[in-house]
């Protein structure tokens, strides 16, 4: 299973935007996911409240405000399906 881990905030529509197109792109993967609102945490809020969403992908940071444009599906995809250890 695909654990997906998106820092985001009430209202942000980045955030909303982001999650779509991963549902989109995923679809047919199985998949766990985590919204974090990053301002419950202090550390979170001080280290990436400013470049929300952030999405990790099986634990490692994967995009940081939007999508990588070059090959997204393609590169989550892979992320995704990557064996856990």
């Amino acid at each position: 299973m695909t654990r997906l881990r998106l820092l985001s905030r009430p209202g942000c529509h980045l955030c909303e935007e982001m999650r779509l197109q991963v549902e989109g792109i995923l679809a047919d993967v199985e998949r766990q996911w985590e919204e974090v609102d990053v301002d419950s945490d202090p550390e979170l809020a001080r280290r990436y409240g400013e470049e929300i969403p952030i999405l990790f992908v099986n634990g490692h940071l994967f995009a940081k405000i939007r999508l990588p444009r070059l090959a997204a599906a393609l590169r989550l995809r892979r992320a995704a399906l990557r064996i856990q250890v």
